[in-house]
């Protein structure tokens, strides 16, 4: 159709001067229309000038010399006399939809079923702007007039109904419909640019499938982010951690922890120790042994009797000097593997400084 005359907001207070009277539509403005700093301002009308044309016939250097360059450059780009590029702001994106009910519904199918309408245009509007959500707002207006709410976040940015759907499901009993539900909202409170996938065929579609049903097959990258997504939603976003590798000799730091929302798997095969590590690990306990360097052949552990079967050790390890621990302040551990006669396999260490030292402790147990 032919192109429409939209009116931009504020046109009807607008004026536009004419060719060489720029000055005579500047002149009656107050001086705060020049965007000058309010102390400016005061002592320029404490002199008597209140108008911008009081001010455009003063010498221009007393101008400068009295009230600051700015003040004589703001009055030149009022003019036209001095460029001042601008650059217009965008709007924020703001992905939200609504969908208005003829009658108040109550039952979790009825809002389940309304939801699957929402989300195809939320995920539209998302996908326009090449957008997924992180965060989203789902509200159900009841017909007392009160809204029940609930917020989700997702593990990745989604932009499809199906990566939504389940975890918005898991909150639904949070909803309260009271007298009845008149109206559904979806508004998205964080969205990240996501950047498209090029289709694997039949592969990708049956994943996409097993996925929407919850079997999802093992290994999968987007499973485990649905999985750690559908966690999160019951636990908290905060509560779903996962470990990368970190650089320290200290073995209760060889891992750092890390929200598994915000941040990717371990790009690669975990680094192997220099020797073996036990399968649980705990604040060193201490032992009942001789307290000296020399392993002892028999030790007292969780007031139980021990005797040595098996040794191999040992081990020392030093923490990093950029590190303040004060277990290690100081000092360095001689770390031994110790399989005892009733087949147990422990973790030993001898502490040689900081808090824990000239004394045996156990720190660990072997598979």
């Amino acid at each position: 159709g032919p192109p429409r005359t939209v009116a931009a907001r504020g046109a009807e207070a607008a004026v536009i001067a004419p060719p060489g009277r720029l000055y005579e539509a500047l002149a009656d403005l107050p001086l705060a229309a020049l965007r000058l700093p309010g102390d400016v301002v005061d002592r320029l009308t404490r002199l008597g000038l209140r108008r911008v044309g009081e001010i455009a016939g003063i010498p221009r250097a007393a101008l400068a010399r009295r009230f600051g360059a700015d003040t004589l450059r703001r009055l030149d780009q009022a003019l036209g006399m001095e460029p001042e590029p601008l650059s217009p702001a965008r709007p924020p994106m703001h992905f939200a939809v609504r969908l208005t009910l003829p009658d108040p519904i109550g039952l979790r199918s009825d809002v389940e079923a309304a939801l699957d309408r929402l989300l195809p245009p939320f995920c539209a509007k998302l996908k326009a702007r090449g957008r997924g959500v992180r965060r989203l707002l789902f509200q159900g207006f009841r017909a007392d007039g009160g809204v029940a709410s609930v917020e989700v976040g997702l593990a990745r940015a989604a932009d499809a109904p199906d990566r939504i759907r389940p975890l918005l499901h898991l909150k639904l009993d949070q909803i309260d419909a009271g007298f009845g539900i008149d109206c559904l909202r979806i508004e998205a409170l964080a969205t990240e640019a996501v950047s498209a996938v090029q289709h694997r065929g039949q592969i990708e579609v049956t994943e996409q499938a097993l996925a929407a049903a919850g079997r999802v097959p093992v290994g999968s990258a987007q499973a485990l982010e649905d999985l750690i997504g559908r966690l999160g939603a019951r636990l908290g976003t905060e509560a779903v951690l996962r470990l990368h590798p970190a650089d320290s000799h200290v073995p209760a730091r060889s891992a750092k922890v890390l929200m598994a929302a915000w941040s990717q798997p371990h790009d690669g095969p975990w680094p192997a120790p220099p020797a073996p590590r036990p399968l649980v690990m705990f604040r060193p306990e201490p032992v009942e042994a001789p307290e000296t360097p020399d392993l002892p052949a028999r030790f007292r552990w969780r007031r139980r009797d021990l005797a040595v079967r098996m040794a191999a050790g040992p081990e020392r390890l030093q923490p990093e000097w950029w590190f303040e621990d004060p277990d290690w302040r100081g000092g360095t551990r001689d770390y031994w593997r110790v399989e005892t006669e009733g087949g147990e396999r422990l973790w030993l260490f001898y502490g040689r400084g900081g808090a824990v030292t000239d004394r045996w402790y156990c720190e660990g147990v072997f598979s």
